[in-house]
């Protein structure tokens, strides 16, 4: 538990970048040497991870001069989208959606390509990890979902097999004691289905994700991995304020492929943190409770190697890897 706990906090306590509300939201977009430039996800359609690259993209053109598409590339729990990269062009044309999972993945399984064979470029948000179950469902709390499981077992569900939420979900396990059947998903907008048809008591996403069915009162949120409350959701209780030793929080930022120049990467150092100061996706961004934790090429290296070693660590520990 420590070692999650560790990893939450390291997020969340990064020193950031100054991000001034408003600043440059007006300046011409940067030159850049790519008129179309593609962002890769291992994540299904209204996944995490395509919900928060396609969002971003309505904003990233104001502050680079570039065309923005999201191409969803599904298998082998993020495998085939880190191949898709890697061995692109590393003339910053594309990229690929870094997650936990990456590092997850690239330790837990032999995919062709590796988080070794990409360069971190930016981090941009810390996500929240939250629970949640159908609303007119019979379950109104974490509690009622762990008592079920304790007399029928249940049915729980989490991303690709090597995702930040499938871990999540085996450490609650852990904690609470019981044994549910852990269903993993390509991606969050499946696993949301059959959360709402009754087949998984609950799931664990992020919110931007879940946000049409959580506004349409279908879904509701029974607790977050973060380490505190969430400050648009205050009513929330966190997993470890209901007795479970379990916190986590889940980076999002964008890796290439080996090669990068640093003229390039000094651009979207610059657009990124801009574009977090844009207004208006600074409020879209708000409401789907993305945390901005601006790490530049600089440094986000340093913290994906860390992350990769203290995951390693902890896998290792567990027996998940030898």
């Amino acid at each position: 538990m420590t070692f999650i706990k560790s990893i939450g906090q390291a997020v969340l306590g990064l020193a950031t970048l100054a991000i001034v509300s408003g600043a440059n939201a007006q300046a011409e977009p940067l030159p850049y040497p790519n008129k179309v430039v593609t962002l890769v996800t291992h994540s299904s359609p209204g996944g995490g991870s395509d919900v928060f690259l396609r969002e971003m993209t309505k904003y990233l053109g104001r502050y680079i001069d570039a065309t923005f598409i999201v191409e969803n590339v599904q298998g082998g729990s993020g495998g085939k989208a880190m191949a898709r990269v890697a061995s692109g062009p590393a003339d910053g044309s594309v990229f690929y959606a870094t997650t936990p999972t990456y590092i997850y993945t690239s330790l837990m399984s032999k995919p062709q390509s590796t988080y070794k064979d990409m360069d971190p470029l930016v981090n941009i948000f810390a996500d929240s990890e939250v629970i949640y179950t159908r609303t007119d469902g019979p379950y109104k709390s974490l509690k009622d979902v762990i008592e079920h499981a304790k007399k029928e077992r249940g049915r729980w569900g989490a991303a690709n097999p090597a995702s930040l939420e499938r871990q999540a979900a085996e450490q609650l396990k852990r904690a609470a004691g019981v044994t549910p059947a852990i269903v993993t998903h390509e991606g969050g907008g499946d696993m949301m289905l059959n959360v709402l048809n009754g087949t998984l008591d609950i799931g664990i996403g992020e919110i931007q994700e879940l946000r049409s069915q959580l506004d349409a009162g279908k879904i509701t949120l029974l607790a977050t991995f973060n380490p505190e409350r969430i400050t648009e959701k205050p009513d929330v209780p966190t997993v470890k304020e209901l007795g479970y030793d379990v916190s986590l929080v889940k980076f999002r930022g964008l890796a290439g492929p080996k090669g990068v120049p640093d003229a390039t990467k000094a651009v979207w150092d610059e657009a990124i943190k801009n574009l977090l100061a844009d207004p208006e996706y600074k409020k879209a961004y708000t409401a789907e409770v993305l945390v901005p934790q601006l790490i530049g090429e600089k440094d986000y290296p340093a913290f994906i190697n860390n992350f990769a070693t203290s995951t390693e660590e902890f896998l290792k520990s567990t027996g998940a890897i030898k």
